[in-house]
């Protein structure tokens, strides 16, 4: 456990880190924003290809073998990217990273699926948690006090001896769990998961910077949903599918499933938003910003584990429910921001907020998991890792979008109606963007809010569970009548 948490929390950390210090990359290495984008984007994307593929590789090597080589990858992509002196080799360690973070995260729940009972996954998916939620949450500010202070190249030579730690730990003490089933690889289906959750991804990433109206996110929508229907279609027809749909047979897991989705997505409008605010209003320094949100980001860590423990006792369904009315609640109060909002006030929303995340996330995804048979442990975490990542994508674009087009009509409904001229009033311009911007960032949070309702509904039918008999076993044969059973 101490090795997978600790390789889970430096890949979670690593995938942070680096969007604070994309502005000094780019100075430093001379290239435009769509190029260095790419360092984001690119590690998304591979993440996106390699998590479908995670169940055929739990099935055909080794828990050991699996950890030791995505740990390996990882370090070895983390002293690429640290020693980077132009684009190309930094994306190479990027991609490299990518590929080791990829096998990593779903490796990690299938592992605490495998080795901890029903009644105690939820304590073990809690002290998981601390990896999946701190570690975002502080990579800003500490990405934003390095950058401020030192070389961008610093933030990996802090990741990697942390890398080295967690792949000793792993040759070392890492056991193998679970029973390998030596699957066929399914090519057609490797190429069109990558297809369909690629273009996915790189459209809804894209579409955060571009726009919908843009030809390559409109045409990468396009082959992206069209190679996923196709890959649907053939999984379901295939005796030994590459990623199982057939999961969503279980109805608590589809449930549960619906819940998270909407969830990451709310969640990523206070995590892209908020930042946003801080610093083109309250004129805030990005470390200041991140300071903002590390009261949160800790108190996460710390409420982790224990809503792990609650869960082990009642189930999940109070638990999400309290914490979707305390999300839904600070997040109404982040839609009613102006230009005079305090630091303070902030600080304190945002922490309440996490708060009530904290409740969510784990024990509902274990609620979830936990209806599965123990064969389908590894294409459930696959299909939850899978599908929050192309939620989180979409989630960022969409509200990112809704927020700029708000701007925009309230920029010139101002504009018009107070008869400024643009050319020539700066001063009065400068006080209709941040107006604009402020709205539009209400107008972003307001359909976070309604997510988070939505959430909110479905997660009154929450119940307790217990692995489910496997779809493809035989029914249980009726029991023979009373009466031959006597003369037995």
């Amino acid at each position: 456990m101490a090795a997978i948490i600790l390789g889970a929390f430096v890949t979670i950390l690593n995938q942070t880190l680096l969007n604070v210090a994309l502005p000094k990359i780019m100075e430093d290495l001379g290239i435009s924003t769509n190029t260095a984008q790419w360092l984001t984007t690119g590690f998304m994307l591979v993440n996106g290809v390699l998590i479908p593929l995670s169940a055929y590789l739990v099935g055909k090597f080794t828990t050991r073998q699996l950890f030791i080589t995505a740990m390996s990858l990882f370090f070895i992509g983390t002293i690429l990217c640290a020693f980077a002196d132009n684009f190309g080799v930094l994306m190479t360690g990027r991609i490299v990273q990518a590929a080791g973070a990829g096998i990593m995260l779903p490796l990690m729940s299938i592992v605490v699926l495998t080795i901890f009972k029903v009644e105690e996954r939820g304590k073990a998916m809690g002290t998981m948690g601390i990896a999946m939620i701190f570690a975002p949450a502080v990579g800003p500010t500490l990405s934003g006090w390095i950058v401020e202070h030192h070389s961008w190249h610093v933030l990996f030579y802090i990741i990697a001896p942390f890398a080295l730690v967690a792949l000793l730990f792993g040759i070392f003490f890492m056991r193998n769990v679970g029973q390998l089933t030596n699957p066929k690889l399914n090519t057609m289906g490797i190429i069109l998961s990558t297809l369909g959750f690629g273009g996915l991804l790189f459209g809804f990433s894209e579409a955060g910077n571009d726009g919908w109206d843009s030809l390559t996110v409109i045409v990468s929508l396009i082959v992206g949903g069209a190679a996923l229907i196709w890959f649907v279609i053939k999984e379901l027809m295939n005796k030994t599918p590459l990623l199982e749909f057939r999961v969503f047979r279980y109805d608590m897991f589809a449930l549960t499933m619906a819940i998270n989705i909407l969830i990451t997505m709310a969640m990523y409008a206070g995590m892209i938003l908020t930042p946003i605010y801080m610093q083109n209003i309250l004129g805030l320094t990005p470390v200041q910003s991140g300071l903002a949100l590390l009261p949160g980001a800790i108190l996460m860590g710390i409420m982790s584990p224990v809503t792990g423990a609650i869960f082990d006792k009642i189930g999940a369904r109070w638990l999400a429910v309290a914490g979707l009315v305390i999300t839904a609640v600070t997040t109404w109060e982040f839609s009613r921001l102006t230009v005079d909002t305090t630091y303070t006030h902030m600080v304190v929303i945002y922490t309440v907020r996490m708060f009530g995340m904290s409740m969510l996330m784990m024990p509902i995804q274990t609620a979830g998991l936990n209806q599965l048979p123990q064969r389908l442990n590894p294409h459930g975490s696959a299909m939850s890792q899978t599908l929050r990542t192309v939620g989180g994508a979409l989630g960022t674009a969409w509200l990112v979008t809704v927020m700029t087009n708000k701007s925009k009509s309230v920029a010139t409904d101002m504009v018009v109606a107070g008869h400024v001229d643009p050319t020539k009033d700066q001063a009065k311009m400068l006080d209709i963007t941040q107006h604009a911007t402020v709205a539009g960032i209400n107008h972003a949070f307001l359909y976070a809010v309604w997510l988070t309702i939505a959430a909110l509904a479905l997660s009154f039918f929450i119940r307790k569970t217990k692995p489910q008999r496997d779809f493809t076993e035989p029914a249980p044969q009726p029991a023979e009548s009373s009466k031959a059973s006597a003369s037995v």
